[in-house]
Order: structure tokens, then C-alpha cells, then sequence
């Protein structure tokens, strides 16, 4: 009856309308359906299927890594006895991630970033392959397992901007905040149980089958990846040369105010921090006598911490301020991990890492979106390299240090004070506080119309300089001033150099902004990376501007010598002449 009532309660076409069934409709009870069930915010972005199966496809790889994480660390300890070279295990595995970052953004934004993605991924399944083979020969040395791990972090490293800065393209921007988030948690849930399984791994197989466990899980990922059916934006404009985009993304992260600040205190934590990822076999082995299932029992509660903060991503992010939010994370990791210096009890320690995971976690994720929603489009990749550059080159530099603390002082020593220097880091917030960032920066394109062009002009043509004139009442002139320095960083930050202000000394309403672009391919770049806040910007500066809008903006050719030796309707010894927009 249930059922025949919502049959006959569904609205019918009027064709297909069953003579009596408004009798039959009016007298049988309907019951009411119940509304749909509503996915979570954090897990909405799994609903799609490219994102879910990538993600899927990588949290397998996460595990491998993790696990041949564990097999690295404890082979090392089997060959050497030097604090140092175990805390180097991980510098090895951190430091392409410091030092590939940048060029790997670059490529990322230039080129296909699936592709970006694949070839990453390839080099690090052939270097797992080859340090599995040395491995089972009996070659495997101190230095050459550092060698290898090297390299497994050079292919990590060239895949990882690729695939974060991609999944703007995968998921809707309101759920992006959200899918970075499940990346976090995609890790950390592999941190949860990936270094347990590590450890049966090397205790039953040894660290051999931990390296062919990494080489094998990032082929599911490869085929995710080939599967992938991106469909790339194709731009009227070739890419940069390899130099320009690395110094054009540098540029943008040192004039965008809020992506310094959260790279600095992303610096400054991975260095006082890293005691928890690089002395973790220590701790296992020297404060609590244990062996390898204890290595991996460690790494696995801190890993089911890390899924735990990872989780409360969103709801930090919507009810609390930035600052406050970092400040809290860094008090808590830090009097966690000073707790695991002091603890010689497994279950006392294991509790301090469980905590110690949620909050430190829950901090780099904090910062990591905040340096994604702060980046435009056209160089998130790169923005994402100079963070990734940040935490792991801090992280790379802090094992190092604090497997010299170690070597000089003891394990404990080293944690607690690491702890120590953890807590203190929300100092920097009295001088460099956390911005607030409500949503994404959104590219709005290119402003204003196409220049006119009447010189036979290439894309190597150069260097272009633009002038814009301003006529400002006097009495406006401080606060016009104060407006013009948000389009100074507006320009700086999307390809302009040498920006400069000047005021007319014989008429003093007239103001003169002045910046140029290397070359004319760089100048039609720069016009297409507004920024829904360098339109703000503008829009604050004209609010002083009474200037007709006639020949306000002047472009001018700094080194003109071809366009005089050669006609404008010769060919340019150069290359082919180029319309304002080439095709």
C-alpha cells in the first residue's frame, strides 16, 4: 500500500492521467518522502568522480610512501648507529621537495599539470624500482640509500604541484577549501596505519618488501591520472620560458602580503617541528626499548591524530580567526611533543603523539589553504610550490638540526625543546598575524579593452613601458597616495617591475604612475592576471581620479631600434609581427 500510494501520488503527464487516479490519490494516505540525505561539506567534494578517484588512487600511494618511509628509516638504523643518519633519511626524503618545488610549479602552470603529474610519478616508480633491486642484490649502502630517497622525493616533488594545483579543476570553487583538506586527510590516514603495516612489513619481510610495497602502489595512481580527461584552458599566448615563470611566481608570492606572512610561519614551524617526524625511530628505539612494530605503532597514533584534525579543518577555518586558530594548534603540538621528550611509558607517549598529530596537522592545513585560496589561477601551482618549499625545506633543515641536538644532548633533550620552541613560535603573530582570507582570489581576466598597436611588434619585443596619468585634488593627494600602494603590489605581483609614482611640480594635480614589462609577450601576459582584488585596488585609486578617460595610458617601446631599421609593413627580422592577442 506504501508503495502504491507514492506511485500514485507522483505527478503524472496529462496524457498518460488514469481516469479516477485523483479519487484514488485523494483517499489513500501518502506518506511523506524523506528529504535527501545531504553530504557533508568536508566529504562533498568526493561526490565527484575524477576527484574521488584520484584522491582514492593517492591515498594508496601514501601509502606506499609511508611504508617505504618505515623501511628507509629502520634500514638505516640496521646500518648505522649515527642519530645523524637517521634523521638524514628524512632530510633525503624532504629536501627535493625544497629544492624541485619551484621549477615544478613553474612547469605546472605552463604546462598540461596531468601530464606534469604523470611524469612526476613515473620517475618516482622507476627510482622505488631500482632501490628495491639494489636492495635485494645486497648493494644497498648508508649513502646510497639517502641517494635513492632523493630521488623518490625529486618525483614526489614534481608531482605534488601539479596535482594540488589541479584540483581547482576537478571539484567547484565553494568546495576547494574542503578537497585541500581531503588531500591532508588522504595522507594522514595513510600516516594512520601506513607506518603500522610498515612495520609488519619490516618485521616480518624485511625492509627489501617495504621498497617494492612504494613501487607498486603509485600505479594505480599513474592509471587515475592517465584516465583523467582534463580539458586545458588553451591561452592565446605561449608559455613562459622556464626562468620568467619561476621569477614570475617568486615576484607574486613576495608582494602578495598574506602569502609571505603564512610562508614565513610555515618556515619557522617546519624547522622548531620537525623533531616529531625526523627522531620518531629514536624515540621508539632509545626512550622506549622497542623495535620496529613500535616504530610503526608510533607513526600510526600519530597518523589517526593527524586524520582527527584534518576533519576539523573546515569548522576551524568558519568559527575561529586565523590567528587563533594557529596560536591554539601551536600551543597543543608544542606541549605534546615536550610530553614525548619527557615520557619513558609507551602508552604516555602514544597519547602525547595522538594529540600532538590532530594539532600539528591541523596547523600546516590551516596555513595550506590559506596559501591556495590566496593565489589566482594562473599561479596557484607555483604558490603551492613555494609553500611545499617552505614546510619541507623547514622540515629538511630541522631533522638535520635536531639530529645534532640529538647526537649531542639525547633524544629527550632534543624533543623537549623542540616542544619548547613549538609554543613559542605564536610570538610572530604579534608582528606578522595570519590574514583573513573569506574566499578564493578570483581571476577576472584582462581589464579594458585591446591596446592599439601600429609598430610591427613580436612577443620579444621590449622592454614595454606603460605610463597612466591621474588628476587628483590636492587636498586627496595622502590618500590618494595610500590607495595607489595597493595597485603598486597589484603590479609588481602580476609582471610589472620598477614601479614608480610621480607628481607634477608645475601642475600638482597631475600624477604619473610609471612600470614596465621586459618584453611585449610579458605586457599582454600582465593584462590577463587581474585579480578580482587588484580590481579593487584600481577601483580605490580612480575613486580620487578626475581625468577624462582619452590618453591617459601611454605604452611605449624602451628599445626601439628594429621598428626604426625596418618598415611596419617589412617582416621583423625577429619573427612574424603579432596582433595585440596572437593566436
Amino acid at each position: 500500500m506504501l508503495r502504491l500510494s507514492k506511485v500514485i501520488a507522483m505527478p503524472q503527464p496529462m496524457e498518460e492521467t488514469v481516469p479516477g487516479a485523483a479519487l484514488s490519490a485523494a483517499i489513500l494516505p501518502v506518506t511523506p518522502l524523506p528529504p535527501p540525505r545531504q553530504r557533508s561539506p568536508m566529504l562533498a567534494p568526493l561526490g565527484g568522480r575524477t576527484f574521488r578517484t584520484i584522491w582514492s588512487a593517492s591515498l594508496i600511494s601514501n601509502f606506499g610512501q609511508l611504508i617505504q618511509g618505515v623501511g628507509a628509516a629502520w634500514a638505516m638504523t640496521r646500518m648505522s648507529s649515527d642519530p645523524t643518519m637517521v634523521a638524514l633519511v628524512q632530510t633525503a626524503i624532504m629536501l627535493p621537495l625544497m629544492l624541485v618545488a619551484m621549477p615544478a610549479g613553474a612547469i605546472a602552470d605552463m604546462f598540461d599539470r596531468r601530464k606534469v603529474a604523470l611524469v612526476g610519478l613515473a620517475f618516482a616508480c622507476v627510482s622505488a624500482a631500482a632501490l628495491t633491486t639494489c636492495a635485494l642484490a645486497g648493494l644497498l649502502t648508508p649513502w646510497l640509500l639517502l641517494a635513492f630517497c632523493f630521488l623518490i622525493g625529486t618525483g614526489v616533488a614534481l608531482y605534488g604541484p601539479a596535482w594540488q594545483s589541479s584540483i581547482g579543476e576537478q571539484v567547484p570553487s565553494e568546495q576547494l577549501p574542503a578537497a585541500i583538506a581531503l588531500g591532508s586527510i588522504s595522507y594522514n590516514i595513510a600516516r594512520s596505519f601506513g607506518p603500522a603495516i610498515g612495520g609488519v612489513i619490516v618485521a616480518a619481510l624485511g625492509s627489501v618488501a617495504a621498497f617494492g610495497v612504494n613501487a607498486l602502489a603509485y600505479l594505480p595512481l599513474m592509471v587515475a591520472m592517465a584516465l583523467w580527461r582534463r580539458t586545458p584552458t588553451p591561452s592565446r599566448l605561449p608559455p613562459e620560458r622556464i626562468d620568467r615563470a619561476i621569477i614570475s611566481g617568486a615576484r607574486y608570492v613576495i608582494h602578495s602580503p598574506p602569502i609571505r606572512i603564512i610562508l614565513i610561519r610555515t618556515l619557522v614551524s617546519g624547522i622548531v617541528g620537525a623533531s616529531i617526524s625526523a627522531l620518531t625511530p629514536l624515540i621508539a628505539k632509545d626512550l622506549l626499548g622497542g623495535g620496529a612494530s613500535t616504530y610503526g605503532l608510533l607513526l600510526g597514533t600519530f597518523g589517526v591524530g593527524s586524520v582527527v584534525g584534518a576533519l576539523f579543518i573546515a569548522r576551524v577555518r568558519g568559527r575561529v580567526d586565523p590567528e587563533v586558530g594557529v596560536r591554539g594548534c601551536a600551543l597543543l603540538a608544542g606541549a605534546m611533543i615536550a610530553v614525548v621528550g619527557a615520557s619513558r611509558n609507551l602508552w604516555l607517549t602514544g597519547a602525547a603523539l595522538l594529540f600532538a598529530g590532530a594539532a600539528w596537522t591541523l596547523l600546516v592545513a590551516l596555513f595550506n589553504v590559506g596559501v591556495q585560496l590566496s593565489a589566482p589561477r594562473w599561479v596557484t601551482a607555483r604558490a603551492v610550490a613555494w609553500f611545499s618549499t617552505a614546510i619541507t625545506g623547514g622540515i629538511a633543515f630541522g631533522a638535520w638540526l635536531w639530529g645534532q641536538v640529538a647526537a649531542a644532548h639525547g633524544v629527550g633533550t632534543a624533543m623537549t625543546v623542540s616542544g619548547i620552541l613549538i609554543m613559542l613560535t605564536p610570538l610572530l603573530g604579534v608582528l606578522l598575524p595570519m590574514p583573513k582570507i573569506a574566499g578564493a582570489e578570483v581571476d577576472i581576466g584582462e581589464r579594458g579593452h585591446a591596446p592599439a598597436v601600429a609598430l610591427a611588434l613580436t612577443n620579444r619585443s621590449g622592454p614595454i613601458n606603460i605610463e597612466v596619468d591621474y588628476r587628483v585634488d590636492p587636498a586627496d593627494a595622502r590618500a590618494f597616495y595610500d590607495a595607489m600602494q595597493g595597485v603598486r603590489r597589484a603590479r609588481l605581483r602580476s609582471g610589472g617591475f620598477e614601479w614608480s609614482l610621480a607628481r607634477d611640480i608645475e601642475d600638482p594635480a597631475l600624477w604619473t604612475e610609471r612600470y614596465h614589462c621586459p618584453t611585449w609577450g610579458d605586457y599582454l601576459r600582465q593584462r590577463t592576471r587581474a585579480t578580482q582584488s587588484d580590481d579593487e585596488a584600481q577601483a580605490r585609486a580612480e575613486a580620487f581620479n578626475s581625468a577624462a578617460p582619452g590618453d591617459r595610458v601611454r605604452r611605449r617601446l624602451e628599445r626601439p631600434f628594429g621598428s626604426v631599421r625596418w618598415r611596419a609593413d617589412t617582416p621583423d627580422p625577429q619573427g612574424d609581427a603579432v596582433t595585440p592577442y596572437p593566436s
